[in-house]
Protein backbone atom coordinates (compact mmCIF):
# COMPACT_ATOMS: atom_id res chain seq x y z
CA UNK A 1 0.00 0.00 0.00
CA UNK A 2 1.59 3.21 -0.85
CA UNK A 3 1.19 5.37 2.13
CA UNK A 4 1.86 8.75 0.20
CA UNK A 5 4.31 10.27 2.51
CA UNK A 6 7.05 9.97 0.45
CA UNK A 7 9.61 12.61 1.24
CA UNK A 8 7.44 13.90 3.99
CA UNK A 9 9.71 15.37 6.67
CA UNK A 10 9.11 13.87 10.00
CA UNK A 11 10.16 14.69 13.31
CA UNK A 12 10.12 12.02 16.44
CA UNK A 13 10.79 13.17 19.66
CA UNK A 14 12.70 10.94 21.99
CA UNK A 15 13.90 8.61 19.04
CA UNK A 16 16.92 7.16 20.43
CA UNK A 17 15.34 3.78 21.55
CA UNK A 18 11.92 1.95 22.15
CA UNK A 19 8.99 3.20 20.55
CA UNK A 20 10.06 6.35 19.35
CA UNK A 21 13.17 4.72 16.90
CA UNK A 22 11.12 1.94 15.97
CA UNK A 23 8.84 5.54 14.62
CA UNK A 24 12.23 7.19 13.05
CA UNK A 25 12.39 3.66 11.10
CA UNK A 26 9.66 3.22 10.14
CA UNK A 27 8.90 6.65 8.85
CA UNK A 28 12.85 6.37 6.95
CA UNK A 29 11.18 2.94 5.31
CA UNK A 30 8.34 5.33 3.77
CA UNK A 31 11.01 7.64 2.34
CA UNK A 32 10.64 10.58 4.73
CA UNK A 33 12.66 12.85 5.54
CA UNK A 34 13.81 11.96 9.48
CA UNK A 35 14.53 14.37 12.16
CA UNK A 36 15.08 13.07 15.09
CA UNK A 37 15.85 14.21 19.05
CA UNK A 38 16.58 12.29 22.32
CA UNK A 39 18.66 13.51 25.52
CA UNK A 40 21.93 11.09 25.20
CA UNK A 41 24.23 11.98 22.24
CA UNK A 42 25.79 8.85 21.76
CA UNK A 43 22.52 6.62 21.26
CA UNK A 44 21.19 9.08 19.25
CA UNK A 45 23.37 9.48 16.80
CA UNK A 46 24.29 5.34 16.91
CA UNK A 47 20.40 5.57 16.01
CA UNK A 48 20.72 8.11 13.29
CA UNK A 49 23.71 6.74 11.76
CA UNK A 50 21.89 3.25 11.03
CA UNK A 51 18.98 4.46 9.82
CA UNK A 52 20.79 6.71 7.23
CA UNK A 53 22.86 3.55 6.33
CA UNK A 54 19.91 1.01 6.42
CA UNK A 55 17.58 3.27 4.45
CA UNK A 56 19.39 5.74 2.60
CA UNK A 57 17.23 8.72 3.65
CA UNK A 58 18.52 12.53 5.16
CA UNK A 59 19.03 12.43 8.78
CA UNK A 60 18.80 15.45 11.13
CA UNK A 61 19.64 14.68 14.61
CA UNK A 62 20.34 16.82 17.79
CA UNK A 63 20.58 15.90 21.40
CA UNK A 64 18.19 17.85 23.94
CA UNK A 65 15.85 17.67 26.98
CA UNK A 66 12.36 17.66 25.32
CA UNK A 67 11.32 19.94 28.70
CA UNK A 68 13.58 22.75 27.28
CA UNK A 69 10.68 24.80 25.52
CA UNK A 70 13.86 27.24 23.90
CA UNK A 71 15.73 24.12 22.94
CA UNK A 72 12.75 22.65 21.52
CA UNK A 73 11.97 26.04 19.32
CA UNK A 74 15.89 26.19 18.17
CA UNK A 75 15.15 22.31 16.78
CA UNK A 76 12.09 22.82 14.62
CA UNK A 77 13.83 26.20 13.46
CA UNK A 78 16.72 23.93 12.28
CA UNK A 79 14.31 20.80 10.93
CA UNK A 80 12.51 23.55 8.67
CA UNK A 81 15.92 25.59 7.64
CA UNK A 82 17.34 21.83 6.30
CA UNK A 83 14.10 20.25 4.77
CA UNK A 84 12.43 23.32 4.03
CA UNK A 85 9.09 22.50 6.32
CA UNK A 86 8.24 20.24 9.30
CA UNK A 87 5.52 18.02 7.87
CA UNK A 88 4.69 15.34 10.67
CA UNK A 89 5.90 15.56 14.18
CA UNK A 90 5.69 13.11 16.72
CA UNK A 91 5.83 13.60 20.18
CA UNK A 92 7.00 11.38 23.02
CA UNK A 93 8.52 11.29 26.27
CA UNK A 94 10.00 9.08 28.67
CA UNK A 95 7.45 8.13 30.85
CA UNK A 96 7.02 9.23 34.82
CA UNK A 97 7.99 6.72 37.51
CA UNK A 98 5.65 4.09 39.31
CA UNK A 99 4.35 5.49 42.47
CA UNK A 100 1.25 5.68 44.40
CA UNK A 101 -0.37 9.07 45.06
CA UNK A 102 1.01 9.96 48.42
CA UNK A 103 4.03 8.30 47.29
CA UNK A 104 4.50 10.99 44.34
CA UNK A 105 6.43 14.05 45.57
CA UNK A 106 4.86 17.51 43.99
CA UNK A 107 8.74 17.65 41.98
CA UNK A 108 7.37 14.75 40.76
CA UNK A 109 4.31 15.98 39.34
CA UNK A 110 6.19 18.81 38.53
CA UNK A 111 8.25 16.31 36.44
CA UNK A 112 5.72 14.67 34.73
CA UNK A 113 3.23 17.78 33.63
CA UNK A 114 7.16 19.34 31.95
CA UNK A 115 8.03 15.77 30.14
CA UNK A 116 4.39 14.22 29.28
CA UNK A 117 2.53 17.68 28.56
CA UNK A 118 4.67 20.73 28.59
CA UNK A 119 6.37 18.82 26.04
CA UNK A 120 3.78 17.89 23.81
CA UNK A 121 2.59 21.80 23.94
CA UNK A 122 6.17 23.38 23.26
CA UNK A 123 6.50 21.03 19.78
CA UNK A 124 2.78 22.01 18.51
CA UNK A 125 3.50 25.46 18.82
CA UNK A 126 6.84 25.30 16.61
CA UNK A 127 5.06 23.32 14.17
CA UNK A 128 1.75 24.31 13.59
CA UNK A 129 2.90 27.52 11.86
CA UNK A 130 4.82 25.24 9.47
CA UNK A 131 2.15 22.90 8.78
CA UNK A 132 -0.78 26.07 8.20
CA UNK A 133 1.71 27.02 5.77
CA UNK A 134 1.52 23.57 3.57
CA UNK A 135 -2.63 23.38 4.28
CA UNK A 136 -0.91 19.80 5.45
CA UNK A 137 0.17 18.25 8.97
CA UNK A 138 0.15 15.52 11.30
CA UNK A 139 1.12 15.65 14.88
CA UNK A 140 0.88 12.44 16.62
CA UNK A 141 1.61 11.96 20.29
CA UNK A 142 2.29 8.96 22.40
CA UNK A 143 0.98 8.38 25.99
CA UNK A 144 -0.28 5.32 27.07
CA UNK A 145 -3.35 3.08 27.62
CA UNK A 146 -3.74 4.97 31.20
CA UNK A 147 -5.61 7.47 29.14
CA UNK A 148 -8.65 5.26 28.62
CA UNK A 149 -8.06 2.92 32.06
CA UNK A 150 -5.85 3.69 34.78
CA UNK A 151 -2.98 1.59 35.92
CA UNK A 152 -2.20 0.94 39.44
CA UNK A 153 0.87 2.90 41.22
CA UNK A 154 0.98 5.09 38.10
CA UNK A 155 -1.09 7.79 39.54
CA UNK A 156 1.47 10.34 37.44
CA UNK A 157 0.94 8.93 34.07
CA UNK A 158 -3.09 8.39 34.56
CA UNK A 159 -3.08 12.08 35.32
CA UNK A 160 -0.79 13.82 32.91
CA UNK A 161 -1.04 12.04 29.92
CA UNK A 162 -5.05 12.18 30.43
CA UNK A 163 -4.65 16.30 29.56
CA UNK A 164 -2.56 15.06 26.40
CA UNK A 165 -5.49 13.74 25.39
CA UNK A 166 -7.50 17.14 25.86
CA UNK A 167 -5.05 18.78 24.55
CA UNK A 168 -4.94 16.39 20.73
CA UNK A 169 -8.49 17.08 20.96
CA UNK A 170 -8.35 20.83 21.26
CA UNK A 171 -5.69 20.53 18.54
CA UNK A 172 -7.55 18.74 16.23
CA UNK A 173 -10.50 20.57 16.68
CA UNK A 174 -8.81 24.38 16.05
CA UNK A 175 -6.72 23.30 13.21
CA UNK A 176 -8.12 20.34 11.11
CA UNK A 177 -9.46 23.48 8.77
CA UNK A 178 -5.79 24.06 8.31
CA UNK A 179 -5.45 20.37 7.10
CA UNK A 180 -3.59 19.44 10.05
CA UNK A 181 -4.36 16.01 11.44
CA UNK A 182 -3.90 15.39 15.35
CA UNK A 183 -4.06 12.24 16.97
CA UNK A 184 -2.41 10.26 19.96
CA UNK A 185 -1.46 6.79 19.68
CA UNK A 186 -1.95 5.15 23.75
CA UNK A 187 0.45 2.03 23.59
CA UNK A 188 -0.28 -1.33 26.06
CA UNK A 189 2.75 -2.90 27.79
CA UNK A 190 5.27 -2.56 24.95
CA UNK A 191 8.58 -4.62 25.06
CA UNK A 192 10.77 -1.42 25.72
CA UNK A 193 13.26 -0.41 28.58
CA UNK A 194 10.31 1.86 30.07
CA UNK A 195 8.62 -1.50 30.66
CA UNK A 196 11.62 -3.00 32.01
CA UNK A 197 12.01 -0.06 34.14
CA UNK A 198 8.52 -0.64 35.61
CA UNK A 199 8.93 -4.64 35.94
CA UNK A 200 12.06 -3.64 38.15
CA UNK A 201 10.19 -1.42 40.30
CA UNK A 202 7.49 -3.55 40.99
CA UNK A 203 9.47 -6.18 42.19
CA UNK A 204 11.73 -4.31 44.30
CA UNK A 205 8.03 -3.17 46.59
CA UNK A 206 6.64 -6.42 46.24
CA UNK A 207 9.29 -9.34 46.47
CA UNK A 208 8.21 -10.71 43.30
CA UNK A 209 10.77 -11.17 39.98
CA UNK A 210 10.70 -9.11 37.33
CA UNK A 211 9.22 -11.94 34.97
CA UNK A 212 6.15 -12.28 37.39
CA UNK A 213 5.44 -9.20 36.19
CA UNK A 214 5.75 -9.67 32.52
CA UNK A 215 4.04 -12.83 32.42
CA UNK A 216 0.95 -10.96 33.88
CA UNK A 217 1.17 -8.56 32.10
CA UNK A 218 1.07 -10.19 28.83
CA UNK A 219 -1.77 -12.71 30.38
CA UNK A 220 -4.00 -9.60 30.68
CA UNK A 221 -4.04 -9.26 27.15
CA UNK A 222 -6.28 -11.53 24.93
CA UNK A 223 -3.27 -11.49 22.62
CA UNK A 224 -1.15 -12.97 25.29
CA UNK A 225 1.78 -11.11 24.45
CA UNK A 226 3.68 -8.14 25.19
CA UNK A 227 3.73 -5.68 22.17
CA UNK A 228 6.34 -4.74 19.82
CA UNK A 229 7.67 -1.01 19.40
CA UNK A 230 7.24 -1.95 15.50
CA UNK A 231 3.61 -2.59 16.06
CA UNK A 232 3.47 1.43 17.34
CA UNK A 233 5.81 2.32 14.70
CA UNK A 234 3.29 1.24 12.14
CA UNK A 235 0.16 2.35 13.60
CA UNK A 236 1.63 5.93 13.85
CA UNK A 237 3.00 5.82 10.13
CA UNK A 238 -0.44 4.67 9.08
CA UNK A 239 -2.32 7.75 10.86
CA UNK A 240 0.32 10.24 9.44
CA UNK A 241 -0.54 9.08 5.91
CA UNK A 242 -2.82 9.58 3.46
CA UNK A 243 -4.97 6.58 3.86
CA UNK A 244 -5.91 7.90 7.16
CA UNK A 245 -7.01 11.15 5.94
CA UNK A 246 -10.42 11.49 7.55
CA UNK A 247 -8.60 10.64 10.74
CA UNK A 248 -8.42 13.30 13.93
CA UNK A 249 -8.49 13.61 17.53
CA UNK A 250 -8.93 10.56 18.05
CA UNK A 251 -6.74 8.04 20.67
CA UNK A 252 -6.08 4.77 19.07
CA UNK A 253 -4.71 2.10 21.52
CA UNK A 254 -1.95 -0.68 20.63
CA UNK A 255 -2.57 -2.89 23.36
CA UNK A 256 -3.08 -6.31 21.97
CA UNK A 257 -7.20 -5.53 23.27
CA UNK A 258 -6.14 -5.34 27.30
CA UNK A 259 -8.47 -2.34 27.35
CA UNK A 260 -11.41 -3.83 28.56
CA UNK A 261 -14.33 -1.03 28.03
CA UNK A 262 -16.28 -0.38 24.94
Amino acid sequence: MNLGIKDRVALVAASSQGIGKATAEAFAAEGCRVAMCARNPQTLQSAADRIREQYNVEVLAEPFDVTDAAAVTRFVAAVAAQFGSVDICVTNAGGPPAKGFLAASLEDWQRALAANFLSTVYFAREVIPHMQKKKWGRIITITSITTKQPVADLVLSNAVRAAVVGLVKSLANEFGKDGILVNNVGPGFTATDRLKELARAGAASSGKSEQEFFDRWAADTPLKRLGEPRELAETIVWLASQRASYITGQTVLVDGGMYKGL
